[in-house]
């Protein structure tokens, strides 16, 4: 029986009429009619060029918007005319949309997709952010095409990012993700992604819905799943990943979303990660040069000056958390100059499993231990700005990939540390 319990009678109603799909792409939005239609047109427009004959809708689960958001997508539905002089609507494409409550959340708006597609009883779906202005017709044949055509179950995205952007993915998501679940997915948490309607219904039975996973950081946790079930999971390229006009700078909820989600993952999962097992292989379709070099300022003495500042203001919490060992380690890089200053991998690598661990046991409560990780974070992000100040796009990818194999070598340090030996 489809989950359809978070759906209102009138968008159910909506559902009803449109009829059983072959495909849904869902919009989550929020106050976004600056990029909304945009992106829904470059949508639409991939589904009429590239599955013509595809029964499809575009759902939009909308969190309060008080800026015409919604119309925008709504505006998006066609019947059977003529789009461009070389797309054609051979079937009526719906474009609906409804506002959840309780919101805004990413969660509560993917628990609506999801629920949405089941209903529809659809083969594919795929989920677009609004502020994918970098979006094209094509990213939506690179995201159903390999669930349609080849039995994938889950399609991550690889983009295109500026050398200094995603600091948290590449410093803390993927290297993580990568050596606990043994998986190379290079965008975790993701902003665009697709997965077959039998994955979207085993992502609706998980208990996550009444939880904050189901709220927050949801789009992590349903990859990290995926990834633990060894579902059968493809990369594909899209292209250049958009920095945001008014990217969030705060650091504290990303790092509840981020770090919060992974160790959540970890505790739910730990009897599928700690056990040995052969690496889940996740090829990636078109894969190109990942990183670009554009002019991007970031401050790294403030970053310096946060990083000194929090391990004196939270040495209490710091020592409840890291071992001797570590603990002394971070003071004495904390006394450095700035201009000596370096965070090494290994011991960023020690410091992240210490701190798993100490999520898992609970030494302080859970949050205390997400949000410590912060001023430690802005440390290594310091010295991942210093390392690839001058470093060329290849140079970039090899010092990524040195610490995803740092992480990697030291996992049988976070055994340990889990089951209680450090």
């Amino acid at each position: 029986m489809p989950e359809t319990s978070i759906l209102s009678d009138d968008f159910i109603r909506e559902l009803i009429n449109v009829g059983e799909v072959d495909l849904v792409v869902g919009v989550p939005t929020y106050n976004d009619a600056g990029t909304v239609g945009q992106v829904v047109q470059a949508v639409r427009a991939g589904l009429l060029r590239y599955f013509p004959r595809a029964r499809a809708v575009i759902i939009n689960a909308d969190g309060g918007s008080r800026d015409g958001t919604q119309e925008l997508v709504r505006a998006a539905s066609i019947s059977d005319v003529n789009v461009s002089a070389d797309v054609h609507a051979l079937r009526t494409l719906h474009s609906i949309s409804t506002q959840y409550e309780n919101g805004p959340a990413s969660g509560v708006a993917l628990h609506t997709i999801l629920a949405a597609a089941e209903l529809l009883q659809a083969r594919a779906c795929a989920v677009v952010s609004p502020e994918s202005t970098m979006l094209e017709p094509e990213w939506i044949e690179r995201l159903l095409a390999p669930v349609l055509r080849d039995g994938t179950e889950m399609v991550l995205p690889v983009y295109r990012r500026h050398k200094f952007d995603g600091l948290l993915i590449r410093n803390l998501i993927y290297p993580l993700t990568r050596a606990v679940y043994g998986c190379t997915v290079r965008e975790p948490y993701p902003s665009d992604f697709a997965f077959s309607g039998a994955l979207g219904s085993n992502f609706l039975a998980q208990d996550i819905w009444t939880q904050e996973q189901g709220r927050s950081g949801t789009e992590l946790w349903l990859s990290i799943s995926a990834v633990a079930a060894r579902s059968r999971i493809t990369q594909s390229f899209l292209g250049t990943k958009a920095r945001p006009e008014n990217a969030p700078t705060d650091l504290v909820k990303a790092m509840r979303e981020s770090a919060g989600t992974l160790f959540g993952s970890m505790e739910a999962f730990a009897a599928t990660w700690s056990a040995t097992h052969e690496p889940l292989e996740a090829p990636c379709k078109g894969c190109k040069e990942v990183v670009s070099l554009e002019p991007l300022r970031l401050n790294r003495k403030r970053l310096y000056q946060m990083f000194t500042f929090g391990m004196s203001e939270l040495e209490p919490v710091f020592l409840s958390i890291l071992t001797p060992e570590t603990h002394s380690e971070l003071r004495r890089l904390a006394a450095l100059p700035e201009d000596k200053f370096a965070y090494p991998a290994d011991v960023w690598a020690r410091t992240v499993y210490e701190f798993a661990a100490a999520y898992h046991r609970a030494v302080i409560g859970r949050d205390h231990v997400v949000q410590a990780l912060v001023p430690l974070f802005r440390g290594r992000a310091v010295t991942f700005l210093t390392e690839n100040r001058e470093a060329s796009a290849e140079q970039v990818e090899s010092n990524i990939e040195s610490l995803c194999q740092t992480f990697e070598r030291e996992r049988p340090y976070l055994i340990e540390s889990w089951n209680g030996g450090k």
